[in-house]
This record gives C-alpha cells, sequence and structure tokens, in this order.
C-alpha cells in the first residue's frame, strides 16, 4: 500500500517546499508541491491517500482550514501542521481536528519523518477498511449468512440446518467467500465477518 501513499506539501514559501521535497525524496517518499490551500483543493481528487503537510499561515485558506475544507468534502488525509507562528491556541484547533502532528520550524527532519510515519500507519488502516468493506459488498445475501454463522464457530452441517440448505452448498457457498475475500483461513474469514458486524 506504500507505493499508493503520497506526503501533499502545502506551504508558501518555495524555499520550503523546494527543501521538503528534496529531503523527502532522498528518505523515499512521494511528495506534491502546493503554493496554498486553493492550488491543492482545486487539484484533490477523492482518491488521493497519504497525508497532507501545511503550513499554519497561508495565503487564503490557513492550514487548518485547508483541513476543515477537506473535512467538510469527506477526506479524511490525515494532516501534520507547520508553523514558523505556533501558538497554544493553533495547536488546539490542530489536534482537535486530529492533526497527526504540530511542528514550529525550523523542525528536526526526523521529526516530521516520525509524523509521517504515524499518518501513514493511519492511512494503511483507512485503506484496509475500505478494501475489506468493497470486497464484503461483492458477498451476496447467502454468502453473508453463511459467513456470519461460519464465524460464530458453527459446522457446514449446524449452518445448513440454520438456513435450510444442505452442508454441500454450504460448503461451495464457504468457498466462494474465500474465494471473493481473499481469505486464506478461517481466521480470516473470522476477521471479515467482525468487520462487517462493526459497519452494520
Amino acid at each position: 500500500m506504500r507505493d499508493e501513499l503520497t506526503v501533499y506539501v502545502v506551504d508558501d514559501d518555495a524555499g520550503v517546499r523546494d527543501s521538503l521535497a528534496l529531503m523527502l525524496g532522498l528518505a523515499g517518499y512521494r511528495t506534491a508541491l502546493f503554493a496554498h490551500a486553493e492550488a491543492f483543493l482545486a487539484a484533490w481528487r477523492a482518491e488521493w491517500a497519504g497525508c497532507v503537510v501545511a503550513d499554519l499561515r497561508l495565503p487564503g485558506k490557513s492550514g487548518l482550514e485547508l483541513q476543515a475544507e477537506l473535512r467538510a468534502r469527506g477526506a479524511m488525509l490525515p494532516f501534520i501542521i507547520i508553523t514558523a507562528h505556533g501558538d497554544v491556541p493553533s495547536a488546539r484547533s490542530a489536534f482537535q481536528a486530529d492533526a497527526v502532528d504540530f511542528l514550529e520550524k525550523p523542525f528536526d527532519h526526523a521529526q516530521l519523518r516520525a509524523a509521517i510515519e504515524t499518518a501513514f500507519s493511519r492511512e494503511d488502516a483507512r485503506l484496509a477498511r475500505a478494501g475489506d468493506t468493497a470486497k464484503l459488498a461483492a458477498l451476496t445475501a447467502r454468502e453473508r449468512e453463511v459467513l456470519e454463522l461460519a464465524a460464530k464457530g458453527l459446522h457446514a452441517k449446524e449452518i445448513g440446518s440454520a438456513l435450510g440448505i444442505s452442508p454441500r452448498t454450504v460448503e461451495v457457498h464457504k468457498t466462494r467467500i474465500m474465494e471473493k475475500l481473499g481469505a486464506r483461513n478461517l481466521a480470516e474469514l473470522v476477521r471479515f465477518a467482525l468487520g462487517a458486524g462493526r459497519e452494520e
């Protein structure tokens, strides 16, 4: 999944953008650079994944306003706010909006990389959940019933009895379910079933 993740840098200082792009590129991160929030919003696509590193003070919308606008659009990209003008209210606002970190310039590059890794871990988890949801959506109603009962520890005979189908048909359903979900064993089927239960 890491290949899908990008660090979106939003800073009006060209020198800062260039130095961050160089540092992050050398560390193996893919980057995209924007001079202000409006440029980012004009380019933004719902499928973007990774994290945003945004300056607090920008011409036009601030970094915090950019974060709020993306949340309003349904985007859950993790945010790291950077600033040369840090204060407690701004930091509090960033964290209340679920920012990963609030770094004051000049910050240590290791701090930024650690914050990006935290953000990417969040994104990995979000993308995995989205993938699971898409796989579960491909199941038929009957396959979901079989999955739910199998996750409760019922055997094919018991599932068949509960659903009014033969144990052989239950096994066919289980095989199809495992193929659709990409599950290798019963433990993975249980994980999917528990995930489905949480979504409902």
